[in-house]
């Protein structure tokens, strides 16, 4: 997916800069940037890989080189990040949150224009680039941004770094979050420090002393200085956030839209409970976005909740892959331990946050089993993923036909599109034959999915307010025309 972190001071940023962009650090795993801004040296940016290494240790000797009292920092899983850019519009750096679908269209319209975009590795295009062209083809920032949700397909969240002041301007239908912190106290000095900082992820605010003022609504634009926020557009009414921010990549201590990410988690756990009539003998949360709903079904089972397995990472980066297929494969496994005490003739719920391909969960199942597990039943704590996402890239699958679930629709149908309607519909025959075929091929004993009713009760928005595209295929992608103008 990616995250982003931008703040602006009345003091120098590079602090505050460099740690609110590292809290955003699970968003990512490709690549990371800091630009900062200052009125005699200009703009510095750095942008480093991080297949290989943590944030921090990237950039953490760089910091000296940084100066100003504004800055935008990223974590991609994209392209290389920020974009400095000089146009009609005034020098400023660009971070983006998208995912552009017809990138090699607008690109190839672009240079019939006689338009430059530079190409990367692998004859990639770089879409943060493209956004910067289409925020210079308006007449003002605003009308920039708005001729980029006119044109992509997709998603696309952005900052922008100006000589005068931050801009934060969120997807036109809100599919990612970007939220708004303050700061005003009093430094050990005895001088008064203002900030304001815009962030993907609100863990970003507490210990940088800022505290959630509130969330950039859909399509809204603001611009922040040291000591105010402004807002150059307002929030359109409809509003399509992205379903998964909860169930997965979402940090646990995060709130979008008011709400708290773990805090759903359990409530999907509980609900989950209440269709269950399963016996077992402990519940256990498979690290890390599967525990707090694996909290909230013990809670609701009564069913004791223990670690029967654990995730060490300390010495590598979630995104370390080793280039020879033995050592990736060993890496995978290695960062699940189980607990062979707490498994051996036991009884286990095991709670997870999907299940996509299911090459993973199968090699797991595996191993509790030879670590003496007596039943292993699972519990997702979203639906089924039957189509794949145009909006987010939440995962790495490249088509459809890497879900299980397309797969099994292809052996049982002889078409991965056949009754797509059915089987994202909630126990209908197909679902149930669908689910029953995923525990099978898994090695599981029982399996179940969250209802999609019940996740989007435990988030508690408006089912019309939630994108649910890659469980029921549901959501748009364009507003209507008699609100695009809103």
């Amino acid at each position: 997916m990616g995250g982003f972190f931008g703040t602006i001071s009345t003091h120098d940023c590079v602090n505050d800069l460099f740690y609110g962009t590292d809290y955003n650090s699970h968003l990512g795993t490709r690549r990371a940037g800091l630009v900062t801004f200052d009125r005699e040296r200009g703009f510095n940016r750095s942008i480093h890989s991080l297949e290989r290494d943590y944030f921090r240790s990237k950039f953490e000797d760089e910091l000296g080189d940084f100066c100003g009292h504004q800055g935008l920092g990223v974590i991609s899983d994209t392209d290389p990040q920020p974009i400095i850019i000089n146009s009609h519009l005034g020098r400023y750096a660009v971070v983006t949150v998208a995912k552009i679908n017809n990138l090699h269209e607008i690109a190839d319209e672009l240079l019939a224009q006689r338009m430059h975009l530079s190409e990367q590795s692998a004859n990639n295009l770089n879409q943060t680039e493209l956004v910067a062209l289409l925020i210079n083809m308006g007449n003002s920032f605003v009308d920039g941004i708005n001729h980029v949700y006119k044109r992509i397909k997709g998603s696309c969240s952005m900052l922008i770094l100006t000589e005068d002041g931050i801009i934060a301007a969120r997807d036109l239908l809100g599919r990612t979050p970007i939220v708004i912190g303050h700061k005003d106290e009093l430094l050990p000095n005895g001088e008064r420090e203002m900030a304001y900082a815009a962030s993907s992820e609100s863990t970003s605010f507490p210990n940088l002393s800022y505290k959630v003022l509130r969330d950039v609504g859909p399509g809204e634009i603001v611009r922040l200085h040291a000591d105010s926020i402004e807002v150059l557009q307002p929030a359109i009414k409809r509003c399509q956030i992205c379903s998964f921010l909860w169930v997965y990549y979402g940090f646990p201590a995060s709130c979008y839209e008011g709400i708290n990410a773990e805090d759903v988690r359990e409530r999907n756990g509980e609900m989950m409970a209440r269709h269950d009539d399963v016996e077992a003998d402990l519940v256990c949360g498979i690290p890390d976005s599967g525990v707090g709903m694996a909290i909230g079904y013990s809670n609701g089972t009564h069913i004791p909740y223990k670690r029967a397995v654990l995730k060490y990472t300390p010495t590598w980066p979630r995104s370390f892959t080793p280039g020879n297929q033995s050592r990736r494969d060993l890496v995978a496994k290695m960062k699940l331990i189980p607990n062979e005490t707490l498994l051996r003739g036991q009884r286990i719920v095991f709670c997870d946050d999907s299940i996509v391909r299911g090459t993973q969960l199968h090699d797991n199942v595996k191993e509790f089993f030879e670590n003496g597990a007596k039943e292993v039943h699972v519990r997702i704590s979203c639906p089924p993923l039957v189509f794949g996402c145009p909006f987010i890239g939440f995962t790495n699958s490249k088509t459809d036909m890497e879900l299980i679930t397309r797969r099994i629709i292809r052996d049982f149908e002889g078409d991965a599109q056949a009754k797509l309607d059915k089987y994202s519909q909630t126990d209908s025959p197909e679902y149930k034959r669908m689910v029953d075929e995923i525990a099978r091929r898994l090695g599981l004993t029982t399996l179940k999915f969250a209802h999609v009713e019940d996740l989007v009760a435990s988030i508690g928005l408006p089912k019309e307010s939630v994108c649910t595209h890659c469980f029921d295929g549901s959501s748009y992608d364009k507003l209507p025309e008699d609100e695009a103008g809103e």
